[in-house]
């Protein structure tokens, strides 16, 4: 189907957010900002974003950053260089820079905007779309666009449909019969539900949708207010509720998908939300579908060789079952099951994997037993290692996470050998 030729996509801004912590992953962001965590075999948590803006026509982007950002700046840098100033396309990296007081760094969502209004100023856009950078989907903002535009709405507000029960963790959207907002409540403990269908709730994606004038006036007098903790849910969302016109967006108005199937979209924001999601796409039809060929998701990829699989004996057999594995790998005498293992892992004889997610320049010895485990980048894993069999002896060297997923770092693995 051709897309209308007054797209409106073209002349918006996607400013993603990419500066929070991560804590709940725990050693997983020690080193990474969540962004820029592994995800999917090849990708970065932040190449879903970036890629739903590349695919809906968005051509000028720029990607906030604040805590340990190197690694989410070098794969930015590597994957996403392709864009063209004379073609009027930009992606910009927006380090917190401290540009207007020594001592203050990005001091919220809103805050980290407000401190660009020059560079956005800049790119002469008329809409200005707010992501976050780590959440897992697929979607054509420009559906949400237009709807913001047609409906003139002060902001436009990304929604997801979920159970009232687990609503208590979101922003949670009050709407009326036309999906104005009429209150914005954080994590309430009764959340309101949806007219009609009072069994569900409109939780917050994350993802506005303002017209950049109107926008600029607020940042502006947000910066002013002492009182403001320069968020957008906190200050800046609520105020417009109340003095102004919200407007929600449905997610199935605009997730990419296949008729047939469910909306997707993961806050991968737990040690066993990550692993869950990961291990999903081992599947016979994932729910997430990555093999979209009509909505690729972009990212660097690196120059390796095809996966190898070496010996054939009973009990030394290279192979994998429902599993994905990643270009410059060497699966040798090892059996693999329902396992995810990124670039350049290596895995000897006569251990083997099962629900594992394996991050790129593993290196798994002999004589192994993995289950349920999350392996994080560059790890070495000692000759006759088992995780995944006793809880208790796992939690002494290694983080179990209360889904029993266990989590192994090169830390981990040093305390251990040190320790025994």
């Amino acid at each position: 189907m051709a897309r209308p030729t007054n797209r409106l996509a073209p002349r918006t801004m996607a400013f993603v957010l990419a500066g929070g912590r991560g804590s709940r992953l725990r050693e997983l962001t020690h080193n990474r900002v969540k962004p820029s965590v592994y995800f999917g075999g090849k990708n970065r948590i932040v190449d879903f974003a970036l890629s739903n803006a590349l695919n809906s026509g968005i051509r000028k982007m720029a990607v906030a950053t604040q805590y340990k950002a190197h690694s989410l700046i070098r794969h930015i840098q590597r994957g996403w260089t392709f864009f063209r100033a004379e073609r009027n396309e930009f992606l910009d990296i927006l380090p917190a820079s401290q540009r207007y007081e020594e001592s203050t760094w990005y001091r919220g969502t809103a805050d980290a905007v407000a401190q660009n209004i020059d560079i956005i100023d800049s790119y002469n856009v008329d809409y200005i779309l707010i992501l976050a950078g780590d959440h897992i989907y697929k979607m054509d903002y420009e559906v949400m666009i237009r709807q913001h535009v047609e409906s003139g709405a002060d902001v436009t507000i990304g929604c997801l449909t979920v159970p009232r029960r687990e609503a208590t963790a979101f922003g949670v959207m009050g709407v009326d019969e036309t999906d104005r907002i009429t209150t914005f409540l954080e994590k309430p403990a009764n959340p309101p539900g949806i007219p009609g269908d009072e069994d569900h709730a409109l939780a917050s994606m994350g993802i506005y949708v303002f017209d950049w004038t109107c926008l600029r006036e607020r940042l502006l007098a947000d910066m002013a207010d002492p009182h403001s903790s320069h968020d957008f849910g906190n200050d800046l969302i609520p105020e417009i509720v109340a003095r102004g016109k919200a407007q929600a967006h449905r997610f199935t108005d605009s997730c990419v998908r296949h008729p047939e199937a469910e909306p997707y979209w993961r806050d991968v924001g737990t040690l066993d939300a990550y692993w869950r999601a990961n291990i999903d796409l081992t599947d016979f039809t994932p729910e997430l579908d990555l093999w979209d060929r009509d909505w690729p998701i972009w990212t660097y990829s690196e120059n390796t060789p095809p996966a190898k699989f070496i010996h054939d004996r009973p009990d030394r057999r290279g192979s994998a079952v429902s599993s994905m594995i990643a270009g410059g790998c060497i699966i040798s005498g090892t059996e693999i099951r329902e396992s995810l293992l990124f670039t350049h892992v290596r895995t000897n004889s006569y251990s083997s994997l099962e629900r594992v997610v394996c991050l790129p320049h593993v290196n798994i010895a002999r004589h192994c037993r993995l289950k349920n485990v999350v392996i994080d980048r560059g790890v070495q894993i000692p000759a006759g290692l088992v995780v995944g069999e006793d809880p208790e002896v796992d939690a002494k060297w290694f983080r179990v996470s209360e889904g029993g997923v266990t989590l192994i770092t090169q830390d981990m693995i040093d305390r251990r050998d040190g320790g025994l």
